[in-house]
């Protein structure tokens, strides 16, 4: 579902959205914002670039942190929920990522993992992406929707 489709069912619904946001840094908010409406449904974002702050502004285990490093799957799952919880939004949606061109902490670029909470929904998605920075951010932004719009659907 691309942004405009998001915008217009989460309005029919009266549904809000959050995005805590590492390797797009708020590329899925500022996508979102492009859509006229999109103050109906979109609270805000947290951009979280930095390993520390995932945990100090999203809410993200310091342990976790520790022990798998800020590109895991329940990474990603937190920061939905960190999202959704202090920007008081009906779904969050947290990714994290290396978008490279180079590994980080042994994590080979492309790899990205999107979380999604929600009523009765706590998933995550794990890509491989191919491509430059951009590209690897903006598929990211669109998998991201895509995994939301399925729960719409």
């Amino acid at each position: 579902m691309d942004e405009k489709a998001l915008v217009a069912t989460l309005t029919a619904r009266g549904e809000t959205v959050a995005a805590a946001e590492s390797l797009t840094a708020g590329l899925v908010c500022a996508t979102l914002a492009r859509v006229p409406g999109a103050s109906a449904v979109l609270r805000g974002g947290l951009v979280v670039y930095a390993t520390e702050l995932k945990a100090a502004l999203a809410g993200v285990s310091a342990e976790l942190l520790a022990e798998h490093g800020a590109v895991h799957p329940e990474v990603a799952a937190q920061l939905a929920e960190g999202a959704r919880v202090r920007c008081g939004a009906t779904w969050g949606l947290g990714l994290t990522g290396v978008a490279g061109p180079s590994a980080q902490d042994g994590v080979p670029p492309g790899t990205v993992h999107v979380g999604l909470i929600g009523p009765g929904t706590r998933t995550v998605r794990t890509l491989a992406l191919e491509g430059d920075r951009d590209l690897i951010r903006t598929e990211s932004v669109l998998a991201a929707f895509a995994l939301l719009g399925e729960h719409l659907a």
